[in-house]
Formats: C-alpha cells, structure tokens, sequence
C-alpha cells in the first residue's frame, strides 16, 4: 500500500509539472524578463515568503549570488527572511504585514524586483511586502496557488502573476521550485548564452 501510495506522489507531481508546462510557461518567461532586468539594470532583487516557501527564496538568493549551473558574475538578491534576529525582532516590535515590508521600503528602490513565493495568497506579510514594494516603485513578481486572492488584487499591470493550478501544498511548493530553477536557468542562458553542458554543484 505504501509503495502504491509512494509512486502516486510521483505521478501526481509529474501531472501538475506538465499542466505548469502548458500554462505557466509565459508567466515564468515574464517575470524571468522582469528580474533580468533588474540586475542586468544595476537593481537587485529582493525575495521572501511563508512557510516552506522561505526556504525557496533562500535557495534562489544564493543560486543569484553564487551560481545555478555554470559560472558568471555575481547578481544582488536578498532573501529577507535570512536574518532571524531581524525578522524576529520585527516580529516582536510590530504587526506581521510590517515583517517584510519594513525591510522592502528600507532596502528597496526603483528598479529593483521584489520575488514573493507563497501558497497562502491572503498571508499578511506577503501582502505588506508588496504595498511597499509599489511605494518604491519596484515590479513584483509573486508565485501562488490556485487562487490568487488578494495579493492578485493587489498586483498592477506591471507585475507578473505566476498561479501554480493546484490547492495542494506539496505540489504548489514542487512547481515553484521548478518556476525558480526556470528563472535561474533562463538568467544564466541570457547572460551566458545557450550550453547544453551541465555540472554537478553541491
């Protein structure tokens, strides 16, 4: 029963990847145009989510800074929920939509991207972060579930909306990995141009 169970995880994992395929594949490009222009612009792009996604943004921070799969200078991001005794700390002093906006109109300007990565499109954090984002005049690019909700609402024509078809939590987290690894990999293409070769990198 649990083998059966196992594989069924892994078939519907490849299900949502192939829909994403099909639909997602013009946003992905979309907010892949808005971040390279951002760094390739003297911006930078700072990221944040909730939850597992955190750890998404952190990821895709150090694939900006480091490197995805080959080597090329070094591009500005910053996950924002990296520093715990600054997210803590704001945690404590004020209410949870000021988290991360407080750091956005800190260290934002105009320019520059704010990548939000969530499953809960109502979070009141994610919301902050992109109210402050506009009063920056940064683009948002923000990746959700199914429904949108209000942080769709609050979007402009400007930012690009990447909406994973599923309300399952695991594979909303499995195909924004993979709409991260799409915007690394599309960064390195532009900046590198196209190689087939591929490394192995811890």
């Amino acid at each position: 029963m649990l083998l059966q169970r196992i594989q069924q995880q892994f078939i519907d994992s490849a299900d949502i990847q192939y829909q994403c395929a099909q639909s997602l594949a013009p946003a992905v490009e979309a907010a892949l145009g808005a971040i390279l222009a951002s760094v390739t612009g003297g911006g930078k792009v700072l990221a944040c989510g909730n939850g597992a996604s955190v750890g998404l943004v952190q990821a895709f921070a150090s694939a900006f800074v480091g490197r995805f799969e080959r080597d090329r200078p070094e591009l500005a991001a910053l996950a924002l929920g990296s520093n715990a005794a600054v997210f803590t700390g704001l945690y404590n002093a004020f209410d949870a939509r000021s988290v991360y906006a407080r750091q956005v109109r800190a260290l934002g300007q105009p320019g520059d991207t704010l990548l939000v990565v969530t499953s809960l499109s109502q979070a009141p954090e994610i919301l902050g972060a992109v109210e402050a984002a506009h009063e920056r005049e940064m683009t948002v690019v923000a990746l959700c579930g199914a429904r949108a909700g209000a942080l769709g609402q609050l979007l402009k024509d400007t930012d690009v909306l990447v909406c994973v078809p599923s309300e399952r939590l695991p594979r909303i987290h499995e195909a924004h990995q993979v709409a991260l690894h799409c915007i690394c990999d599309g960064v390195d293409v532009q900046l590198l141009g196209d190689d087939e070769t591929e490394e192995f990198v811890e």
